[in-house]
């Protein structure tokens, strides 16, 4: 029988209004440990979806004091991207992880008899994984993705942070001078220095990172999906089993196994 959506969904969404401000939503981001928050207006009803992403481009791109005073007075309501992706409850897992592929999405929201009753995200498709049979092409180096955002380790935040968004990856891997990855930032490490005091000034990535978890290229994809389940991670530092400390091979990401699960030869798609 076809595993649906309700089965591997998380209950509850983490919402906010739309006069909410950025601070006030980088500081639900961080007490909940998400990285959305639905909003809605004042009958509860979803009008948009708010990231972290999104927070880090608008708290980070401004080039002044001017642009700088905009940008802060911007709320969940100005930055948020409508309208809200969902699915139903009852519709297979397998076309949560076909939509999240093809539209290039971390989550949607869960509909049950028209009321929000949950999300389901690439992180929760993942977890499944333990439960399925591999698929096809099982190897880390099949899946990974080989292009990937660096910086070294004195880069200012600001910087990295403008790049992140310019480029709209979602984490910089930051490597020392000889190539070895010393750690990986991403949107989440920002948002405590997403406030009115310009906390970021003089701090560069180096202060911020969190460690970088590595995976040999020839790795199994259920090897990778256990490593990003068993430490909360999105993401995996690919390298060489041989040289370790040499420049990293690539990346792989929760997204990128949710890729391989929506192609049509997966086992997901029987």
């Amino acid at each position: 029988m076809a595993k649906l959506v309700r089965d591997y969904m998380h209950p509850g969404v983490i919402t906010c209004h739309p006069d909410a401000s950025l601070g006030q939503v980088a500081v639900m981001l961080i007490q909940h440990h998400v990285h959305s928050l639905v909003v809605v207006d004042r009958d509860g009803r979803p009008i948009g979806i708010l990231t972290d992403f999104d927070l880090l481009a608008g708290e980070w791109l401004s080039a002044d004091e001017e642009s700088l005073k905009v940008m802060r007075s911007l709320t969940a309501g100005d930055l948020m991207s409508s309208p809200v992706q969902t699915i139903d409850a009852n519709q297979p897992v397998s076309e949560a992880a076909r939509r999240m592929h093809e539209e290039v999405i971390r989550r949607l929201i869960v509909i049950d008899k028209g009321k929000m009753i949950g999300a389901i995200s690439v992180s929760d498709i993942i977890a499944s994984l333990g439960e399925r049979t591999p698929a096809k092409r099982e190897l880390v180096g099949d899946v990974m993705s080989d292009a990937i955002l660096v910086c070294r380790e004195k880069t200012p935040l600001p910087l990295a942070a403008r790049a992140m968004t310019q480029t709209r990856w979602r984490s910089v891997v930051v490597v020392n001078s000889a190539g070895s990855p010393l750690g990986v930032v991403s949107g989440l490490d920002f948002l405590p220095y997403c406030n009115d005091n310009g906390g970021c000034n003089g701090m560069t990535v180096s202060d911020i990172m969190h460690p970088a978890l590595t995976i040999p290229i020839d790795a199994s994809l259920r090897e990778a999906a256990d490593k990003l389940i068993e430490n909360h991670y999105h993401r995996l530092i690919v390298i060489d089993r041989n040289q370790p400390d040499s420049f990293p091979l690539g990346v792989i990401s929760s997204f990128d196994i949710v890729a391989e699960m929506a192609q049509p030869g997966s086992v997901w798609q029987s």
